[in-house]
């Protein structure tokens, strides 16, 4: 009886490890792919200016390829959560993630903002997420920011589509009636 408990521990341990195994190996591979396919995030400048807004506090979500909002981008450490404080400048919006490079989306790249529930296989209660969409190259991302104080998202979402250049943030509507 004892031995055959202790093979059933042995054995729910082993299909664990290999769950974990499967995980790890996965995440790795679409890391390996996705950086095939990204070019390289962009550096932070020393210098980016004074800040339009106060920065906000709260915790980084991911980046995930726009539109779909579980295909989280693993290049780096870019896939990680991690709490952080946002930034936002003329020249672009910074993250500074504690344990993990910061992420600068250039004034330049941005596409859009919004508040949304979702992003990165994470689901917050009412619209409590900023998500920036934003160019990497030829691909568009969402950039997901929760901030401590969820009053500041909408405040932030005019802020970041400021930086846009209007033909970027204009919806098909907006282009018809043009």
């Amino acid at each position: 009886m004892e031995l055959e408990r202790l093979l059933w521990v042995l054995g729910m341990l082993a299909l664990a490890a290999l769950v974990f195994f499967g995980m790890r190996r996965g995440w790795v591979n679409r890391a390996r792919r996705q950086a095939a396919e990204l070019p390289g995030f962009p550096e932070a400048p020393e210098d980016a200016g004074a800040e339009l807004l106060a920065a906000a506090t709260g915790m980084y979500v991911g980046t995930t390829t726009a539109g779909d909002w579980q295909d989280r981008i693993a290049v780096g450490d870019v896939g990680h959560r991690a709490n952080g404080t946002v930034h936002l400048h003329r020249s672009g919006l910074r993250i500074d993630r504690d344990g993990a490079s910061p992420l600068w989306i250039p004034a330049a790249s941005v596409q859009d903002a919004r508040v949304d529930h979702k992003l990165a296989n994470k689901v917050v209660p009412g619209a409590g997420l900023l998500v920036v969409t934003w160019r990497l190259g030829e691909r568009s991302l969402d950039t997901g920011f929760r901030c401590d104080d969820k009053e500041v998202h909408n405040e932030w979402v005019e802020a970041v589509r400021a930086l846009a250049t209007p033909e970027e943030t204009a919806s098909p509507r907006q282009e018809e009636q043009l």
